[in-house]
């Protein structure tokens, strides 16, 4: 459970961007996907899917969210949660991250409703 508005650790972003399949997956990742779909798209087996899903969502890169049904059988997918990554060095000479985020009215309805049952998810 990761505070979107926090600044992810530098090394888990680099080591994110590192792997080849995890910038496949930000590629793939035009729209919401599931893991499953991720896999195929990507070609990747669907348990090495998932440990590098958990590695972008350390990084704070991809974010998972709940996609309510009306059957009540609800499944995340997950989506890109970011616009531009920066690095800079700061007034101590340390390298930092920042990475900028979609504004919150780019996201349509549906995606804010997932967004809502998400955190609802997460403290439960």
């Amino acid at each position: 459970m990761h505070d979107r508005d926090a600044a992810p650790d530098l090394q888990t972003v680099l080591d994110a961007l590192d792997d080849a399949d995890c910038r496949d997956f930000v590629q793939a990742l035009e729209e919401p996907m599931t893991a499953g779909e991720l896999s195929e798209a990507c070609d990747v087996p669907r348990s090495t899917t998932y440990r590098k899903l958990d590695l972008l969502t350390d990084a704070s890169l991809v974010e998972e969210v709940t996609e309510v049904r009306a059957d009540g059988h609800h499944r995340s997918r997950y989506r890109v949660a970011f616009e531009e990554i920066r690095m800079r060095r700061d007034e101590d000479g340390e390298l930092v991250v920042r990475i900028r985020r979609p504004e919150p009215e780019e996201r349509g309805p549906e995606e804010r409703l997932a967004d809502i049952w998400s955190e609802v998810r997460r403290e439960t």
